[in-house]
């Protein structure tokens, strides 16, 4: 059982004193070489709620705080196992950090992330760090804050830093690997270093697994929040599109492009949500969200909230994986257990959407990118000149994988194209309306279930994925929220259960999701410290 935080924090007591000179990432490395490897770190696990309650009481402050996390990003992420999920620190972070104390002595509370330390996916906008999406093509390219970013500062969050992820999302090359970017090399699965952290928010994901901040926000077009949250031992959740603004976001697909929390336990995942959701008019999508610009979604934190549910299992070829027929079977155990009803369910449509989807995904990833470079006067324009940079830097760029994806998008025609406009309307029909939501109807269903993925696959470099699938395309093909939650481990590696939903359930979910948590207790931290870590 994990100490009371209130007795832990004395061990970085000394660490909330006036900040030395040197410069911040330095500072963090003579921190973490002066201490010895197996120091347990104070904070391991450490929630929202109990950081808060810990400030409250005067035991800690953001500053001792944010050492700790640069201290353990130095020990773990640029030495020892080199997790490499950390692409980038905030410079100013302790200085905001001392500010956000101010206020609180003050009595002036931003939220309720006031001082917390969070990681953001190196694909959206914060100053003064850098946005890349992993690309040498943007290097030095420091746009202005993300429209969630202004909203979780506003809650009063710390930005810590930027994650690595897989380069540009993810939309290069099908020949891609994983949470590898030219920029940040290759994040690497905490729970077995030779294993994918999945992608493409990959480094988002590695670092909350590896208690490197307390949360972190990633983004998903199709998977790229709930796989790495999956494999790597967390909480991920994709919301409704539409229910967080994309502005200030690298672009993929404005059908199914939206952040997202990934985090340690639901609860968390609930309190970032409740920051980030909200109208903008710089993104159209969240006009369609009457009612819920303002929610808070730790309401739906009921330990009791699956009793009288009916949720639909999900099975398919993922059963076939290791160790995932059982887990998944022990999973439904207890969701009956708690009191809901499970009833096994097949979508009408599954698969039938991936063509249509392929054809959304080209079209808007080069009209969504010419307009996003251009708009934030990037150092390329649109994706010929992206193309071009990577082939003079070929030995960098393209060393390990093509960019086919990036070529075939270019050669897209516009988004007034008959073809694209058909494949959009067909690929939200199949998985929505028809997959989807057809199936809750049709059974009188809260929600579905289904393994998120398989474990963990080795890095293959030069080889791509051996990717096993998953089970979240339908709803981000939708544009329907996802939740992934710890189910088991399987030689070590983590699983994740999938709660998916129609459209605006992400209450629901929450509900649903918080209450199988809390009677299993899956998530089992990576070993560091005094236990190395698997080879």
């Amino acid at each position: 059982m994990r100490a009371p935080l209130t007795t832990l924090v004395l061990a970085f007591a000394l660490l909330g004193c006036t900040p030395s000179p040197v410069p911040l990432f330095n500072q963090a490395q003579a921190a973490a070489r002066a201490a010895p490897r197996d120091t347990p770190f104070a904070y391991a696990e450490a929630d929202i709620t109990q950081l808060q309650a810990a400030m409250a009481a005067g035991e800690l402050d953001s500053v001792t705080l944010t050492r700790a996390y640069l201290e353990r990003i130095a020990r773990l992420d640029r030495a020892g196992p080199r997790l490499n999920a950390v692409l980038e620190l905030n410079p100013d972070a302790l200085k905001e950090a001392e500010a956000l104390d101010a206020e609180r002595r003050r009595g002036q509370l931003r939220g309720p992330l006031h001082g917390i330390p969070l990681l953001l996916k190196d694909n959206i906008g914060a100053r003064p760090m850098g946005t890349s999406a992993g690309s040498l093509a943007l290097a030095g390219f420091r746009p202005d804050d993300a429209f969630l970013v202004t909203r979780l500062r506003a809650a009063g969050a710390l930005i810590l830093g930027k994650t690595n992820l897989s380069e540009w999302a993810n939309f290069r090359s099908s020949q891609s690997i994983s949470g590898w970017s030219a920029r940040g090399g290759q994040t690497r699965n905490p729970y077995r270093l030779s294993h994918t952290p999945c992608g493409s928010s990959s480094g988002s994901a590695v670092a909350v697994s590896a208690n490197l901040a307390t949360a972190a926000v990633g983004t998903e077009t199709d998977g790229s929040i709930v796989c790495p949250a999956a494999v790597n031992g967390v909480v991920g959740l994709k919301p409704t599109v539409g229910l967080v603004s994309r502005d200030g976001i690298v672009p993929i697909s404005f059908s199914q492009d939206t952040a997202g929390p990934i985090t340690r336990n639901v609860a968390d995942a609930a309190a970032l949500l409740t920051a980030m959701a909200g109208r903008d008019d710089a993104d159209p999508a969240t006009a369609t969200m009457p009612g819920r610009a303002v929610y808070d979604y730790t309401s739906r934190l009921n330990p009791d909230g699956l009793r009288g549910a009916r949720i639909g299992v999900l099975h398919g070829p993922l059963d076939q994986q290791p160790g995932v027929a059982p887990a998944l079977q022990h999973a439904i155990g207890v969701l009956r257990d708690a009191g809901a009803v499970v009833v096994p369910v097949e979508l009408p449509t599954q698969g039938q959407w991936e063509d249509a989807e392929r054809v959304v995904l080209l079209h808007e990833f080069k009209a969504g990118m010419q307009r996003y470079l251009t708009s934030h006067q990037a150092p390329v324009r649109d994706l010929d000149a992206i193309i071009a940079f990577n082939r003079t830097h070929a030995d960098k760029e393209l060393v390990l994988f093509g960019q086919d994806l990036m070529e075939t998008a270019a050669q897209a025609d516009g988004l007034g194209n008959p073809g694209y406009i058909a494949a959009r309307t067909q690929a939200r029909r199949l998985a929505g309306p028809e997959g989807i939501d057809a199936v809750l109807k049709a059974e009188r269903l809260d929600a579905l279930v289904a393994p998120t993925t398989g474990t963990a696959w080795a890095i293959r470099t030069g080889k791509g994925d051996d990717f096993p699938g998953g089970s979240y395309s339908a709803a981000a093909v939708a544009g329907y929220p996802s939740l992934t939650v710890p189910m088991a481990h399987v030689n070590g590696l983590p699983l994740g259960l999938l709660f998916m939903g129609t459209a605006w359930s992400e209450p629901k979910l929450i509900e649903l999701a918080y209450g199988y948590e809390q009677r299993t207790a899956a998530r089992r931290p990576p070993r560091f410290g005094t236990e190395a870590l698997l080879p």
